[in-house]
């Protein structure tokens, strides 16, 4: 496992790389470490594990196909245990039933390789929005609803909500902001996973149905220019 000892304040986000592919990883690490980033390395499951019980990780990048134990047994142990580290799932697999089951696994953002730099920069600043000063939020709650990021689980008023992937994303992103505005583009950046999918007209039509999900009175508000929130009337 690879260490960093870079002292710059900003970003002072840890994430631990978990790819077996050393090549890639390493180059990985060093590039993240020069953004900034506090960045350790495993190269197989097993290893992940032991590194994520030795240091406070923010986020882990985690392929999907790893040795010793696959990525996929990584993220249901991590969940099972309520761990509240963030979750990108690295696989060489892009159809969207692969997608679909990573996140149902646990994961929090999904990314498939071969993929841009410049895009796992723009996923981890978007997990960084959702951590807090201390590290990442497992339960946010506002207004009677509770939201639980790491078994995936929603209600209000303690009756349970059936939320899609993108609804369930559209509502961590609110409730975390404490609320702030989120604008229509941060939300896009936040929760919508693939480049072609991210349409800000998608954006609008989620929030209706979460909302109609929600139910009444209606929590979140919005206003032109300034996006949406869960206000101090919820």
């Amino acid at each position: 496992m690879l260490e960093d000892t870079d002292t710059r304040e900003v970003p002072r986000m840890r994430i631990l790389l978990a790819e077996d592919e050393r090549a890639l990883a390493d180059g990985l690490a060093d590039g993240l470490r020069r953004e900034g980033y506090l960045v350790d390395v495993a190269y197989d499951g097993a290893a992940a594990l032991v590194a994520l019980g030795a240091a406070d990780t923010d986020v882990l990048v985690l392929d999907r196909d790893l040795p010793v134990l696959s990525g996929d047994a990584v993220c249901r142990t991590l969940r099972a245990q309520g761990h509240p580290v963030r979750i990108l799932m690295l696989t060489a697999a892009g159809a969207l039933d692969d997608r679909v089951a990573g996140l149902d696994l646990g994961a929090d953002d999904y990314l498939t390789k071969p993929f841009a730099y410049v895009e796992l920069l723009a996923r981890l600043r978007a997990l960084g929005r959702r951590l807090t000063p201390s590290g990442p939020m497992a339960v946010f709650e506002a207004g009677g609803i509770r939201l639980d990021t790491v078994r995936r689980t929603a209600e209000r008023d303690g009756t349970p909500l059936a939320l899609t992937p993108k609804e369930h994303g559209v509502l961590e992103v609110l409730l975390a902001a404490d609320g702030a505005w989120v604008s229509v583009d941060e939300i896009v950046e936040d929760v919508w996973e693939q480049p072609d999918e991210r349409r800000r007209t998608v954006v609008k039509a989620t929030v209706h149905t979460l909302r109609r999900k929600l139910g009444v009175p209606d929590p979140i508000e919005s206003a032109p220019g300034f996006g949406y929130r869960i206000g101090p009337r919820a």
